[in-house]
C-alpha cells in the first residue's frame, strides 16, 4: 500500500505530456488494490466469524465426541485447558465486517447461526468432501466415528485465495491475469507467534494436532455461490404470491466499502498466504492473536475509505471541480464521472479504437416552427397588436408574433432567460421586452436587461439596461409625448426601482426608489412625459421627473374604502387617470386643492377620487380605451368584458368560458373584433354579437409528460395543471383537452397507435382512447409518482417505471386495452428517470436518479443482468437513456448530473437532440461517445417551462433528413 501511495505522489510531479495515461494507469492500480482490500476483508471477518462459532460449538463436539469414543475424554483434558478452552472470545466490532454467509461443516444435525446482517440462517451440518476446486483444494476429513482411533489428527494446510474466485460472474478477468492477495500488515506478527508456538510446545505438538471440524479453509466457490445467491434477491422475478424481494444495494454494501464493479487487476502482485486454523493451545495466547487480528480487520476498514478518497483527489486534479472525463481502459471499457462517481460504459464491438473516433457536428439543423402557448397566468399587460395582422406576446423566452389571418409564427428569440413584460412603441413598430434573471451552463448569472427591437425585420436596436437592474425586469412603458424618445422600467428589486432611460443613446436618466411593495403597471401621461404613474398593492403613484430628480405624490382614498390592489390604468381622452382595483371599481383619479385642514398651511395640490363606478364581480384585471373615448374593461371572477361610453355608461357585455379563466388583457384590433388573454393561457379572437373562440392555447401550469404518435402528426402532453391534451401539429391547434384528478407525468402511445397511456403523480396510470376519450384501463403501482411509461416495440409490453425505484412490467392484450401484471425489476437504488426497449422487445435499458445504467431481460422473467458488458452490442428500439455509451458526448464539461431533462434519438439513427436546463436545445450526431464535441452545433432556443411547448420543422421523433 505504501508502495502505491508513493507512486501517486511521483505521478503527480511527472510532466503534464504524460500525465493523463499516467493517471488512467493509477485509476486502475487504485481500483485493483481496493478490490485486494474489499476480499481482506470479507476474508477476515470470515475467520473471525468462524472462530465464534467454533467456540459456541466446542462443548457439543466434545460431548459428541465422548459419546462416540470415551476414550476421547483423556485426550481433550489434556488440549483443553479447564480454565477458559471453551469460553467465549470476546470479538472486535470489527469482525462483522460484512455479511456474506458460510455454513460451518460438523457432525451436528442442525445448528442456527446468526450472520452480520441479522439473518437467522438455519445449517445442516455434514461432513465436508474434498474439494476439487483448483485454488482451495484440500484433503477430506477424517470421520469421527471411527471408534478405533485413539487419536484425532486432522490435516493443516496453506490456503491461497485467488481473486478472480470471488468476483461476480459478470465481471471476468482478463486472459492471462491472476491476483492474489497480499499478505497484511499485521498478520505477520500473528505468523511470528504461530511459528514461536511450534518451537515452544514440543510436548504439546506431539501429544495432538488438534484442528476445528468447524473451522474448515474459506472456500471461494461457497462465496461466489452466496453472492449468487444473494444477488438473485436483489434482480427482478415473474410475480408470485407472497414473494419477497430484497434490493440489489444490500448485497452491494455487504461486499463492498464502494459501489461500483470490481474493475481489472493486474498481473504480477505478491499472493498472500493466509492460514485457516489454529491449535487449541494456550488459551491466553490465542486471545491476544483475536484481538490483533481484529485489529489488523480494523485497519484495513480504516485505509481504504482513504484510497478511496485520493483516488478521487487524483481524478478531481486531472480537470477543473466537477469535470467528468472518460478513460480508455484496454479496449473494453470508458469511465466517464459526474459529480465525482464513476459511471463505467462498455464499447461496441464494431469499434476498435475508441482513441481514433472523429466526432462531426451533424449537417442538420433545427429551426423552431410552432410554439404552443401563452402566459397570461402571471402576467399583464402582454398582448398588442401590430398594424402588419400580428398578435405579439410572450411565452417563456421567446416572443411570439402570430398572424391572426394567415395563421403563421414568427419569433423574436434574443433574450436568454424568461421574459415578463412587453410593450409597444408609439410608432406601433418598435417593440420593448424585459427579462428576468437567470444562470447559465457554467453557473455564471445572466443579467436583467430590456430589448428593444424592430418587429418587422426582428433586429435588436437597443440593449437597456444590461446589469443595472436586479432580479428581473417587471414593467416597462414608453414616453408618447415626445414620439418615445424614454423608457421607464421597474426592476424586481425589494425597492422596485423606478428608472427612466434615453431610448436613442441607451443611457440612464433618473432612478428612485419606488416602494417596498409589489408594483403591477407604469405609464407615462400621453400628454406630459415629466408625469409617471405606478400602481399595485394599495397603492397609487404620481411621479414627477424634473432636472434628473423625482418627486412623489401618493393617490388619497379619502371616504372610499382602500383596495387591497390596483391592477391596472389607463388615461382617459380629458386627462384623468381611470384603475381598476381589487374589489370590481373603476376609479376616476383627479388634481384638487390640499386640505388644509387635513394636511396644514402650505399643502400643495392632491390625487383624490373623483369618481367610483361598480364595474366586476371580483378584480378589474384589464382596461383599454377606444379611439373614440369608449372602454374597455375585463374581470377576474366573472370572466366579463364590458364595453363603456365616455362617461363610464355600460353599452355592451360578454362573457368568456369558464375553461379559458378570467380576462387577463385585452387587445382591440378595430372598433369591433377584439383580442383577450386569460389567466389559463390562452388568446381568444371575437366580437361581442359572435363571442370569442381560442387561437392560442396551452398548459397552466409545468408540462411534465409529452409523446408523439406512432404514425400521425399528433403529439399529447400532460402536466402539473391536471390537464392532458392531444395537439395537431399540422394545424397547429389542440385537437381536444380533459382535465384529471391528478398530475399527468408522463405519456406514451401504443405502437398501434389507438390508445396512450398517462403516468400520474400518484403511482396510479391510465389508459385512454383516442377518439372517445374514455378511460379503458387503469392501474396503480405503488404510492409514489411515476416518471416514464414505455411500450416495447411490438406493444406486447408495458414498462412503468416508478419514483418508488422499481419498474413494473405489464402484458398488453386486446390492442392495447387489457394490461396483466407481468413482473417487477428490482434493483435500483434510486427513482427510474429513463428507460427504452430493445428492437427485439426483450431487454430494457434504465437510468435512475443517481446515474445508474440497469439491463434486464424481461422475457426472461424481468431478470437483471449483472454482467453489463454482454449488452454492449443490443440494438434499441428507442434511446431517451441520458446515460449510455452512445450519447456519453452529449454530457458537456462541468455537468452536475441533472442538467440535460430529455434526449431523444431520431428514426433514421443519425442524430440525437438533447434538452437542457439552460434553455437550449443541442443536435448531436448519433453516436456521441465523446465529449467536447458539440459547441459548434448547439441551438438556442427557449427554456421548456410551464405552459409552453415548441416544436421545429423537423420534428424529433421523426427526424429523417
Amino acid at each position: 500500500m505504501d508502495s502505491s501511495t508513493n507512486s501517486l505522489d511521483d505521478v503527480s510531479a511527472d510532466s503534464s505530456a504524460e500525465f493523463p495515461d499516467r493517471v488512467s494507469m493509477m485509476e486502475v492500480r487504485l481500483q485493483a488494490q481496493e478490490d485486494e482490500i474489499t476480499l481482506l476483508k470479507s476474508s477476515l471477518a470470515d475467520a473471525l466469524r468462524r472462530i465464534r462459532i467454533h467456540d459456541q460449538l466446542l462443548p457439543l463436539l466434545k460431548q459428541q465426541l465422548i459419546a462416540v469414543n470415551p476414550g476421547a475424554s483423556r485426550m481433550l483434558n489434556q488440549v483443553c485447558c479447564s480454565d477458559g478452552c471453551t469460553s467465549s472470545r470476546k470479538l472486535s466490532s470489527s469482525s462483522a465486517v460484512d455479511g456474506i454467509r458460510h455454513p460451518a461443516t460438523s457432525q451436528l444435525s442442525e445448528t442456527i447461526a446468526t450472520n452480520a446482517n441479522g439473518h437467522i440462517v438455519s445449517m445442516d451440518h455434514q461432513t465436508k468432501p474434498a474439494t476439487l476446486d483448483r485454488s482451495t483444494q484440500t484433503d477430506p476429513t477424517l470421520p469421527v466415528q471411527d471408534a478405533g482411533q485413539d487419536r484425532l489428527t486432522l490435516s493443516r494446510r496453506v490456503q491461497s485465495l485467488h481473486l478472480e474466485d470471488a468476483l461476480f460472474p459478470s465481471e471476468p478477468l482478463p486472459e492471462g491475469t491472476r491476483a492474489k492477495l497480499h499478505r497484511v500488515p499485521g498478520m505477520e506478527e500473528e505468523d511470528e507467534e504461530q511459528e514461536e508456538d511450534e518451537e515452544g510446545g514440543g510436548e504439546q505438538e506431539k501429544e495432538l494436532a488438534w484442528t476445528s471440524l468447524v473451522e474448515e479453509p474459506i472456500q471461494p466457490t461457497t462465496i461466489r455461490g452466496l453472492q449468487r445467491e444473494d444477488f438473485q434477491d436483489g434482480s427482478c422475478s415473474p410475480e408470485e404470491p407472497g414473494s419477497a424481494s430484497v434490493s440489489l444495494r444490500t448485497s452491494d454494501q455487504n461486499l463492498s466499502s464502494r459501489s461500483g464493479p470490481l474493475s481489472t487487476i493486474q498481473e504480477g502482485q505478491k499472493p498472500l498466504v493466509r492460514r485457516n486454523s489454529e491449535k487449541l493451545g494456550n488459551p491466553e495466547r490465542q486471545r491476544k492473536r483475536l484481538d490483533k487480528k481484529a485489529a489488523s480487520s480494523a485497519n484495513l476498514l480504516t485505509r481504504s475509505p482513504s484510497l478511496e478518497n485520493r483516488a478521487k483527489e487524483l481524478v478531481a486534479s486531472a480537470g477543473s471541480p466537477g469535470s467528468r472525463r472518460g478513460t480508455y481502459s484496454q479496449g473494453q471499457s470508458i469511465k466517464m464521472f459526474i459529480r465525482g462517481r464513476p459511471i463505467t460504459m462498455y464499447v461496441p464491438s464494431n469499434i476498435q479504437n475508441y482513441e481514433d473516433l472523429k466526432m462531426e457536428p451533424p449537417s442538420e439543423r433545427l429551426d423552431l416552427d410552432w410554439v404552443y402557448g401563452y402566459r397570461g397566468r402571471d402576467c399583464r399587460a402582454n398582448l398588442y397588436f401590430l398594424p402588419t395582422g400580428e398578435a405579439v406576446y410572450f411565452i417563456a423566452c421567446v416572443i411570439v408574433l402570430y398572424h391572426i389571418n394567415n395563421r403563421t409564427q414568427r419569433h423574436y428569440r434574443k433574450h436568454t432567460d424568461c421574459v415578463r413584460c412587453l410593450t409597444l412603441h408609439p410608432d406601433k413598430v418598435r417593440v420593448a421586452s424585459g427579462q428576468t434573471a437567470g444562470v447559465d451552463k457554467d453557473g455564471k448569472p445572466l443579467q436583467p436587461c430590456v430589448h428593444i427591437w424592430d418587429s418587422t425585420t426582428l433586429v435588436t436596436l437597443q440593449q437597456i439596461g444590461l446589469g443595472a437592474f436586479q432580479r428581473g425586469v417587471g414593467s416597462v412603458a414608453f414616453s408618447f409625448a415626445d414620439s418615445g424618445a424614454f423608457l421607464c422600467v421597474i426592476d424586481d428589486s425589494n425597492e422596485h426601482m423606478l428608472s427612466v432611460w434615453d431610448c436613442t443613446k441607451g443611457t440612464k436618466h433618473a432612478e428612485i426608489k419606488s416602494t417596498n411593495e409589489a408594483v403591477f403597471a407604469v405609464e407615462f401621461n400621453p400628454s406630459d412625459s415629466t408625469n409617471i404613474i405606478t400602481c399595485g398593492k394599495s397603492h397609487v403613484y404620481f411621479w414627477t421627473l424634473n432636472g434628473g430628480q423625482f418627486t412623489k405624490k401618493q393617490g388619497i382614498f379619502g371616504k372610499y374604502k382602500k383596495p387591497k390592489f390596483i391592477q391596472c390604468f389607463v388615461f382617459s381622452l380629458t386627462g384623468d387617470v381611470l384603475t381598476g382595483d381589487s374589489e370590481g371599481n373603476i376609479l376616476t383619479w383627479g388634481k384638487s386643492a390640499a386640505d388644509v385642514k387635513t394636511l396644514g398651511k402650505g399643502a400643495k395640490e392632491t390625487f383624490q377620487i373623483m369618481r367610483q363606478t361598480r364595474a366586476h364581480e371580483g378584480s378589474v384585471f384589464t382596461l383599454w380605451t377606444l379611439h373614440g373615448g369608449g372602454l374597455l374593461s375585463g374581470g377576474g371572477k366573472d370572466r366579463k368584458i364590458i364595453r363603456w361610453s365616455a362617461d363610464l355608461a355600460p353599452e355592451r357585455e360578454c362573457e368568456i368560458p369558464e375553461k379559458y379563466g378570467a380576462v387577463r388583457t385585452i387587445a382591440d384590433v378595430d372598433e369591433e373584433e377584439l383580442l383577450v388573454g386569460t389567466t389559463r393561457n390562452a388568446i381568444l379572437r371575437g366580437t361581442f354579437s359572435d363571442g370569442f373562440v381560442a387561437i392560442v392555447q396551452g398548459h397552466v401550469d409545468e408540462m411534465w409528460g409529452l409523446a408523439t404518435h406512432p404514425s400521425q402528426n399528433i403529439f399529447f402532453t400532460c402536466g402539473h395543471d391536471r390537464q392532458v391534451c392531444l395537439w395537431n401539429t399540422e394545424e397547429h391547434k389542440l385537437d381536444w383537452c380533459i382535465t384529471l384528478e391528478e398530475y399527468g407525468l408522463c405519456a406514451d402511445f401504443c405502437p398501434n397507435g389507438s390508445v396512450v397511456s398517462v403516468g400520474l403523480s400518484t403511482g396510479r396510470w391510465m389508459v385512454l382512447d383516442l377518439l372517445t376519450r374514455e378511460v379503458v384501463s387503469e392501474s396503480t403501482d405503488g404510492n409514489e409518482q411515476l416518471s416514464v411509461m414505455r411500450y416495447s416495440p411490438d406493444g406486447s409490453f408495458l414498462a412503468v417505471g416508478s419514483h418508488d425505484n422499481f419498474i413494473y412490467i405489464y402484458n398488453v392484450t386486446e390492442s392495447g386495452r387489457r394490461y396483466i401484471r407481468f413482473g417487477k425489476c428490482n434493483g435500483h437504488s434510486s427513482f427510474i428517470t429513463h428507460l427504452d426497449w430493445s428492437k427485439d422487445g426483450k431487454y430494457i435499458m434504465s437510468n435512475s436518479g443517481d446515474y445508474e445504467i440497469l439491463y434486464w431481460d424481461i422475457a426472461a422473467g424481468c431478470k437483471l443482468l449483472r454482467n453489463r458488458y454482454e449488452s454492449k452490442d443490443r440494438e434499441w428500439a428507442s434511446y431517451t437513456c441520458v446515460l449510455g455509451f452512445h450519447v456519453m458526448g452529449v454530457w458537456l464539461e462541468g455537468s452536475d448530473g441533472t442538467d440535460i431533462n430529455a434526449l431523444c434519438r431520431s428514426h433514421d439513427e443519425r442524430m440525437v437532440a438533447v434538452a437542457d436546463d439552460f434553455c437550449k436545445v443541442h443536435l448531436f450526431q448519433y453516436p456521441c461517445p465523446k465529449p467536447k464535441v458539440t459547441l459548434v452545433q448547439i441551438i438556442f432556443l427557449c427554456t421548456f417551462q410551464f405552459n409552453s411547448i415548441f416544436f421545429y420543422i423537423a420534428q424529433i421523433h421523426n427526424m429523417s433528413s
